[in-house]
């Protein structure tokens, strides 16, 4: 019985510590120019299935036709998934200009 509790501590630890923030990122024109960066939360529900509230980068660059996008699951992101139990899930949008 100890033994079998202890593998499956062991499982999920190992489970937990291989969990990484994820982060895409892209460019649009030739990318940042003056380094102004504004940052919002998305916000989805059921593990990221249904989304609620999602940023528009367009909008965020503020008309410039060059920026850099920035998508994350940040770490405070990933918290409040886990306390949450998946229900709700927040990503990070941030746009440098």
């Amino acid at each position: 019985m100890k033994k079998k509790l202890l593998n499956s501590l062991l499982i999920v630890g190992v489970a937990i510590l291989m969990t990484s923030c994820y982060t895409y990122t892209f460019s649009v024109g030739d990318g940042a120019q003056t380094g102004v960066e504004v940052t919002q939360k998305n916000h989805y529900v059921i593990y990221g299935l249904a989304p609620i509230a999602i940023s528009d980068p367009a909008d965020m660059a503020g008309g410039a036709e060059s920026y850099d996008v920035k998508i994350e699951h940040t770490f405070i992101d990933g918290l409040l998934n886990a306390i949450t139990f998946g229900i709700y899930t927040p990503t990070t949008t941030t746009v440098r200009r």
